[in-house]
């Protein structure tokens, strides 16, 4: 079953105007994992500081193995050189009605 993952993070101030294109960056590699079916990246429009990212997976496995991969020095990211503070994640799966 599909899962959706989100990602809600603050960058620092300063770090503000070059954010877009870093977490794009960062999000190739996330694309191209396998069992990846979307990403997108949403900014709050009353804070430009703050960023949501919405990863669709194939299932939580492929999510586990995704986030098991960015947590080694292979998988790791310069997305933690621009947070303000950790990233929450929050993973849904479809309700069934």
């Amino acid at each position: 079953m599909a899962v959706t993952a989100l990602l809600d993070l603050h960058v620092t101030p300063e770090a503000v105007a070059g954010a877009p294109a870093l977490i794009a960056d960062v999000l190739t590699a996330t694309r191209a994992f396998e069992g990846n079916l979307g990403v997108e990246v949403l900014v709050d429009t009353d804070d430009a500081a703050h960023f949501m990212v919405v990863e669709t997976w194939e299932s939580i496995a492929h999510d586990d193995a995704y986030r098991a991969w960015r947590a080694t020095p292979e998988g790791a990211s310069a997305l933690g050189s621009i947070v303000a503070g950790p990233p929450t994640l929050t993973r849904f799966e479809p309700a069934s009605n």
